[in-house]
């Protein structure tokens, strides 16, 4: 190819000189965080940071905002003044739903096994409500709720009754198709779960009634969804 024949291609090719256009690389940015969104990558509450989006997709922030706000017109993120842009709840009726079951299930298979936690199990489910008070100093949404599943996982582990068991883990898993982590949406909830733990822990250790060690943790799983839908009115 000849030079002058270069420089009419460059000439009227402005992209193969300075790459792709805003527009185009705002949809490329669209379609990569909505791709993620839709796979549940970034699963329900998750925070988009967007200096870490255009970081990894290799583009400045300014094609990334203009994706995030296009997807919140779809209603697929929310935006909240001093936290910043993160992934809407898909299916709210669907999280009430599962939240209430997961309420009901849970204190029924906390209560049956209860009186079959040994001190080993007691003492790691202490552990593991420590580290979730630790956590309070530089709230991390996502492994506070990882820590808090572990947390419930061992205290209702123990339930005789295979049934429930089998219907509490399918509750849980629901819920993580639902949701990423309620606390993404009511931060301040976190402290007073802790607490919670920390009285629930002591019901079943000092060998209190199964109805209402069953009561106490299915209130705890219910304080949670009334802190979010009290937030969302």
């Amino acid at each position: 190819m000849s030079p002058a024949s270069s420089s009419t291609t460059s000439a009227s090719d402005p992209s193969s000189a300075t790459g792709p256009t805003s527009t185009s690389k705002s949809e490329i940015a669209y379609q990569w965080l909505r791709d993620r969104i839709m796979t549940q990558t970034y699963g329900p509450g998750y925070r988009i940071v967007l200096s870490a989006v255009a970081g990894e997709i290799d583009m400045s922030v300014v094609p990334v905002r203009e994706a995030v706000r296009r997807l919140e017109a779809e209603g697929l993120v929310e935006f909240e003044r001093n936290v910043g842009a993160r992934v809407a709840l898909v299916d709210k009726g669907a999280y009430v739903d599962a939240m209430e079951t997961l309420g009901v299930l849970e204190g029924i298979a906390t209560a049956l096994a209860a009186p079959h936690l040994t001190k080993a199990q007691l003492a790691r489910a202490e552990e593991t409500n420590q580290r979730m008070r630790v956590l309070l100093a530089d709230f991390d949404p996502h492994q506070f709720t990882v820590l808090n599943r572990e947390f419930h996982t061992i205290l209702f582990e123990a339930c005789p009754n295979t049934q429930i068991l089998d219907y509490t883990h399918r509750a849980w898993a629901q819920m993580t198709r639902v949701r990423h982590s309620t606390f993404s949406f009511v931060p301040g909830r976190s402290k007073e779960s802790v607490e919670e733990h920390q009285q629930l822990l002591g019901l079943i250790r000092s060998g209190a009634g199964q109805l209402e060690v069953e009561m106490a943790a299915r209130d705890h799983r219910w304080r949670t969804l009334k802190a979010y839908l009290s937030r969302q009115s």
